[in-house]
């Protein structure tokens, strides 16, 4: 599984899994702006829009969307702006921003759980779909055709996500925006507008919650996608433009079609009640997402079991053995059993986000190695295994979410920042705990940026 990230044949991209993205590789806004549209598009996307809706009104639902909205676009904008510049994955670019070589390994493993796991998740979910529509052959045949397809599209890396990105949105959202079409069709928009929520209250807080917990990994593996981006400011018009539109436009829809329905299940409206039509549209849905949960997931992983046995093992077999691993999952229907471990890490992740941004904008000790190796196109100084201001950060974060202060996510996110900004401030040798043991050992990120991809 050794990997020199040298040119390979088309299955064999490693896509710059431990190095820089150099300046040949990046690509067009469009190109990331499309692939980030389809996470925030998705499926999941109607059902946070539907469980608002259940449980508000139209206007409060908007609210709770707007909030949310926001502080995952700051989020997202300012790892994205990070990843842009130092060309990293947010795995390996944890190693100077915050945690340290090991630190970044529990990055890596979080990321790489998490995001599998729900790989998994909606496999099932494609595969009873999938099965539930066409009434063809048993649901984990579906499982093995549906996991095995992405992983076979992730194994090609951004490029090919990016083709299958272009073609996979658009007919998402027509056909998404088709069967919704007929599914209120004999509903007035006024009525649904003004109309009470059809299911018990839900508060703002709860709804703000919700909103920013159903994509905040997914702000968090954002220089996954941007270290791909060509300037700072393609991340800014990428995001608003992805994250507004696809929170907005599918969220509202989603909370419409819980007005017109009087029921929080829209998945099964949208797909039970239009045949072919909702067959596509659940096949394109859980495609545009899903690849990325696989990739991001093996860009995590690479980065741990390179920092924990200093092997660099290749994307694609690591890609491959976590898509069979949630294929297999989802195929003998335990996948969902899964689901409270993975929403119970999903508590560890916020923080990370604020600990980073922290880093990177506040502290600062990482700017100038960053920069040093960036600027002599070498690896940066090697960073320190631990940085113990982040582990405190992380476990305030964590506890802030926990105790239920505030809106957990936004508390989280807050807290941590907050914190870890706090120690990177206080007077002592900052740079010496960040930079240590150089000469001890290998340069944990390959000098030579490789022309392959």
């Amino acid at each position: 599984m050794e990997t020199n990230n040298a040119p390979g044949t088309a299955a064999g991209h490693d896509d710059y899994s431990l190095v820089r993205v150099p300046a040949e590789a990046r690509r067009s806004w469009i190109s990331v702006a499309v692939q980030r549209f389809g996470q925030v598009s998705s499926f999941q996307q109607f059902m946070v829009g539907a469980v608002l809706g259940y449980g508000m009104t139209f206007w409060d639902a908007v609210l709770a969307i707007t909030i949310g909205s926001v502080m995952l676009e700051a989020i997202t904008i300012l790892l994205g702006v990070a990843g842009v510049r130092e060309g990293l994955s947010t795995s390996v670019l944890a190693r100077w921003a915050g945690f340290g070589r090991r630190g970044s390994a529990l990055v890596g493993m979080l990321v790489a759980v998490s995001l599998a796991g729900w790989f998994g998740v909606q496999n099932g979910v494609f595969a009873q779909g999938m099965h539930d529509l066409t009434g063809w052959s048993h649901e984990w045949v579906w499982a093995v055709l549906g996991g095995a397809a992405i992983t076979a599209v992730t194994t090609y890396g951004f490029q090919t996500m990016a083709w299958v990105g272009y073609l996979a949105v658009p007919a998402f959202l027509v056909l998404a925006l088709v069967s919704i079409a007929d599914a209120l069709r004999d509903h007035s928009l006024g009525a649904l507008v003004t109309s009470s929520p059809p299911g018990p209250h839900l508060s703002l807080g709860a709804g703000v919650t919700l909103v920013s917990g159903a994509f905040i990994l997914g702000a968090i593996m954002t220089p996954d996608m941007t270290r791909f981006n060509r300037r700072p400011a393609d991340v800014v018009k990428q995001t608003l433009i992805s994250v507004t539109l696809g929170e907005y436009l599918i969220g509202m829809i989603g909370v419409l079609l819980a007005h017109a329905a009087r029921t929080d299940d829209v998945v099964g409206i949208v797909t039970s009640s239009s045949g072919l039509l909702g067959t596509l549209v659940l096949a394109t849905a859980i495609l545009k997402i899903n690849d990325w949960n696989l990739y991001s997931s093996s860009l995590g992983l690479v980065n741990a079991i390179h920092v924990l046995t200093g092997r660099r093992v290749g994307r694609v077999p690591v890609t491959v053995v976590l898509g069979a691993a949630g294929t297999l999952l989802s195929a003998a229907g335990i996948v969902h059993r899964f689901t409270g471990f993975l929403t119970t890490i999903g508590v560890l992740a916020p923080p990370v986000a604020g600990i980073i941004i922290a880093e990177y904008f506040v502290v600062r000790t990482c700017r100038a190695p960053l920069r040093s190796g960036r600027d002599a196109g070498a690896a940066p100084p090697e960073p320190a295994d631990w940085m113990p201001r982040a582990l405190v950060s992380w476990a305030a974060g964590t506890a802030a979410a926990v105790t239920g202060l505030g809106i957990a996510t936004v508390t989280s996110v807050t807290v941590a920042f907050l914190v870890h900004a706090a120690l990177g401030r206080l007077p002592g040798p900052r740079r010496t705990a960040l930079v240590r043991d150089t000469a001890r050992r290998p340069s944990p990120v390959p000098s030579a940026t490789p022309k392959g991809h």
